[in-house]
């Protein structure tokens, strides 16, 4: 009866029609019509979900807001209220510091860099300029920072700021496992391409010094152009050989000029008049003619400083033989000023506290030497005018202190000026150095006149604020501070200290000449240890973005 119901088309008795229409043929059942999940036959499917994808058991029902994202849980080593310190450890690791941002000076940079061990430093960056794909002309970068180095050294620069300006130089054309080293007279840079390959030194001898500080200025350029506008090894040859061809900015006899207003000036801040002025340029005029034969016939630096040092004690004898009160003592102090080696002290102590230990032994026994020159020179000149003439040297008649504040302050422009041009500076730097004169003088004089502080702190403290602005107008045009400071010291040299120490030792009066002398050693060091000290912290505490502290050696303690 079934099969007859199938056949014969007819309604079900539920209404629904025959799923099987008459004259087809069946087709067999799919695998469907056998799963648990199919509805059997006559049942509706059930309506689609509303939603396309099943709620998770986890997810919130409707109707409920969700609870506030929680800050991430700060590390244990983490100081509390979100603040950080570079001796913690931050809790998502600390930033990486960059060295080769434009922001930062090179120097800042490349002292930075010489402090750290060869595997930390950061890798130069491919110069878009590089003429040879395979890598840049090692001996010929090498040859060109040696010779920038030689400049800078025998221009007076300190050991530390000439392998910052070696180091910059090999770093911006790709070399960056290198490593140079500064003596006295010595240049070394060597340069090792991996931890496999041979390394390839060179080296090169200082034979010849000079000062010149508008070519120093010129090669801080020619560093700051190519450590940041990437110049191509033939630019940096042509304008190293404009700078050798360029002549001083200043003619002999200028320099002459220079030094006779320079003595001039510093009679006239001990005490001195119109007469003192004269007679103290006269002397070191006739001073500086006499170095010049010296070295024109070849003799060392020593015979040129006893040759310079016997017209100004000349011209001081002479005077105290007239029946005139002119002080006699304030002509020779004058004459000593022109001659003091302030430069190469200045170098010499922060070659010491830079920790270039061999190049600062070297530098204060050169200085060591040029002063004994001038005590020779001087002696003689005070031996025979004591002993054999019976003259008479008051050195108390220099020490008649005024009240003159405006000479004085004039006075020691005047003689910063002077040391300026005696040091071959630009016309632009000149006036800059001069009013740092002033500066210095009227600090040293409102401690010691005005506060009756010792001479000894008051120059470290004006001689502090010397190398302060001196190293932020060096950081402002990207140039050396040596101009901006060495002139400027000028007025703080202990050139009358020096005058009593020698006048002492020829009256016989040896234990006032050595306290004199002393005197003298401990205002030349005020002197060079402020003007560091006015550098140093000035990169402590003007720090600029991208650069990082430079690391300094640890204490020994003795061994």
């Amino acid at each position: 009866m079934v099969e007859r119901q199938r056949g014969s088309g007819t309604a079900s008795p539920g209404g629904d029609p025959d799923p099987d229409p008459p004259g087809e043929d069946r087709k067999p059942p799919s695998d469907e019509a056998h799963s648990a999940f199919t509805p059997p036959l006559g049942v509706p499917l059930p309506p689609p979900p509303e939603e396309e994808h099943p709620t998770s058991e986890f997810a919130l029902p409707s109707g409920v807001t969700a609870e506030p994202e929680e800050a991430p849980e700060g590390s244990a080593f983490s100081p509390p209220g979100g603040a950080s310190h570079p001796a913690f450890t931050p809790p998502y690791g600390i930033p990486k510091v960059s060295l080769v941002k434009e922001a930062a000076p090179w120097q800042d940079r490349m002292r930075t860099m010489l402090r750290m061990p060869v595997g930390e430093r950061p890798v130069p960056e491919r110069l878009e300029k590089q003429e040879e794909e395979a890598g840049p002309a090692v001996p010929r970068v090498l040859d060109l920072t040696l010779r920038i180095g030689e400049l800078l050294l025998a221009g007076g620069e300190g050991a530390e700021d000439v392998e910052a300006a070696m180091f910059g130089v090999a770093h911006a054309y790709g070399l960056a496992r290198c490593e140079p080293t500064v003596t006295f007279t010595l240049l070394t840079v060597s340069y090792q391409p991996s931890l496999v390959d041979a390394p390839v030194t060179a080296n090169r001898t200082v034979r010849r010094r000079g000062t010149d500080y508008t070519r120093l200025n010129a090669v801080y350029r020619l560093v700051h152009d190519i450590a940041t506008q990437g110049l191509t090894l033939e630019e940096a040859y042509r304008r190293l050989a404009e700078m050798r061809r360029n002549r001083h900015p200043y003619p002999g006899w200028g320099l002459t000029a220079a030094s006779g207003l320079l003595a001039g000036a510093a009679s006239m801040l001990v005490g001195g008049g119109l007469v003192v002025f004269l007679a103290a340029a006269v002397g070191a005029m006739l001073g500086d003619r006499l170095a010049w034969l010296a070295a024109g016939r070849g003799l060392p630096e020593f015979y040129q400083f006893v040759a310079a040092a016997l017209p100004p004690a000349a011209m001081g004898v002479a005077l105290s033989a007239t029946p005139a009160h002119v002080q006699a003592s304030a002509v020779i102090t004058g004459g000593l000023f022109a001659l003091i080696p302030g430069r190469a002290l200045v170098a010499g102590v922060q070659d010491g506290l830079t920790g270039f230990y061999i190049t600062a032994a070297a530098r204060l026994l050169e200085v060591g030497y040029l002063i004994v020159g001038i005590v020779c020179g001087v002696l003689v000149v005070l031996y025979g005018g004591v002993h054999i003439g019976g003259r008479t040297l008051n050195p108390e008649a220099a020490l008649q202190h005024r009240e003159r504040p405006v000479i004085q302050i004039v006075a020691a422009m005047l003689l910063a000026f002077a040391f300026a041009v005696l040091l071959q500076q630009e016309r632009h730097t000149v006036w800059v150095a001069t009013l740092n004169g002033g500066v210095a003088w009227v600090v040293y004089g409102a401690l010691a006149d005005t506060m009756k502080v010792d001479p000894v702190p008051a120059t470290a403290v004006a001689a502090g604020l010397v190398g302060l602005f001196g190293q932020l107008l060096a950081r402002y045009h990207h140039t050396s501070a040596l101009p901006y400071v060495t002139a400027a010291i000028g007025p703080l040299l202990p050139g009358s200290a020096v005058y009593f120490a020698l006048l002492n030792f020829a009256k016989n009066e040896l234990s006032t000449g050595i306290s004199s002398l002393t005197k003298a050693a401990a205002l030349a060091l005020a002197i060079a240890i402020g003007v560091n000290l006015g550098s140093e912290m000035s990169r402590m505490f003007l720090t600029v973005p991208g650069a990082a502290a430079r690391r300094a050696a640890k204490r020994t303690r003795g061994f």
